[in-house]
């Protein structure tokens, strides 16, 4: 799963990477420690005047059904299991039309040995930003304020006993957030695709490849507070490296 995460590149980077536009006043808050609910940016695609746009915008983590009554409903939907998620009234329409990539460069995981949890930084070698597949929608408060939000799709994490950090992951947590690649989310995020079945599951069949190229270190149990929030979060607490 994915319930916590570094996001703290400027705005001009992140549009860079995603190979996207952004609004000029759109402003991102810096994190060392998102958790759901705080305001995140994501990438998506939208058709405006016949031409497809790549754009960047801010969402409420954890995703908000048009249909619900009120926000609470997202604090439990910050992740959507892939398997499942063409099946659930929270994801199944915004998995038809509003799919989206978000952004990370890094997440943290906690692995549980006897009584103690030890966290772990999961990232790129070089800082580069890993791009989740996720899912939008917007959803209208009592103020007719319409109010972005977003989920992470996940899957089942590689099988104990892979080489590297597939097998490193393993023993992290059963799910994996699904990470994309150029290709991939070039094709998830296109609203005018039609299979999103077979999406999905390239989506699953790609994410293992994908991960192999990432790295991961303990961290400071620090980071289990949410109001702890700084670059010194994701130093090594140790020299373990994998």
């Amino acid at each position: 799963m994915c319930g916590r995460y570094v996001m703290a590149k400027a705005i001009g980077d992140l549009v860079a990477e995603a190979e996207a536009e952004a609004d000029e006043n759109l402003q991102l808050r810096h994190s060392w420690n998102i958790a759901p609910t705080t305001d995140v940016p994501i990438v998506l695609e939208r058709v405006i005047d016949g031409v497809v746009h790549r754009q960047v915008h801010v969402a409420r983590w954890g995703l908000v059904p048009g249909w619900a009554k009120d926000l609470s409903v997202g604090v439990r939907a910050f992740n959507a299991r892939s398997e499942t998620v063409a099946e659930k009234p929270t994801f199944r329409s915004a998995l038809k039309k509003r799919r989206a990539a978000v952004p990370v460069e890094g997440y943290y995981e906690w692995k549980k040995e006897g009584g103690t949890k030890r966290p772990f930084f999961v990232h790129r070698p070089a800082g580069e930003l890993i791009f989740f597949a996720g899912l939008y929608e917007w959803w209208k408060d009592a103020d007719d304020s319409w109010i972005l939000s977003t989920s992470i799709l996940t899957m089942t994490s590689p099988p104990e006993g892979e080489l590297g950090v597939l097998g490193q992951l393993a023993t992290l947590h059963d799910r994996l957030p699904i990470p994309m690649d150029r290709a991939m989310m070039a094709d998830w995020l296109n609203p005018e695709a039609e299979d999103v079945a077979g999406m999905l599951d390239r989506l699953r069949g790609e994410a293992y490849a994908v991960a192999a190229q990432w790295m991961m270190h303990e961290v400071d149990s620090a980071v289990g507070n949410v109001r702890n929030d700084s670059p010194t979060l994701i130093e090594p607490h140790n020299s373990q490296l994998f």
